[in-house]
């Protein structure tokens, strides 16, 4: 069952539901939004890239934050997706993430992009 994020009803009352891709970008999300130490049954879980909007933005912070994510998206998904790619860049106070991946699944190439902090266009 592919659990719509954030959690929600249809109008049937039922939970909703998402197609895959939609429910797996969902998931990556959840990775980049949630920091370490923040699950109490997980606490290795997340990334820590909320918390880099109050951070200085440097290519070096992204550069370590790539490897970061890369190795979190691949200890935490790697039953669903199979990491291309992981690209972290800096443009002014915006963190751009561009995460290429395939669904195990159904076999289906995906690239997102996710954007943090600064003004979103």
């Amino acid at each position: 069952m592919n659990v719509q994020y954030p959690y929600g009803f249809d109008n049937t009352g039922h939970t909703a539901q998402i197609d895959l891709a939609s429910h797996v970008r969902d998931m990556i999300e959840q990775i980049l939004l949630t920091s370490p130490g923040e699950r109490v049954n997980r606490p290795t879980f997340g990334t820590g890239t909320a918390q880099l909007v109050f951070s200085p933005l440097s290519d070096a912070l992204a550069a370590t934050q790539q490897q970061v994510i890369k190795a979190s998206l691949q200890q935490w998904l790697s039953d669903v997706i199979r990491v291309k790619s992981v690209d972290v860049s800096v443009q002014e106070s915006t963190l751009l993430i561009t995460v290429s991946y395939t669904i195990i699944q159904s076999a289906q190439q995906q690239t997102r992009q996710f954007v943090y902090g600064g003004a979103a266009t």
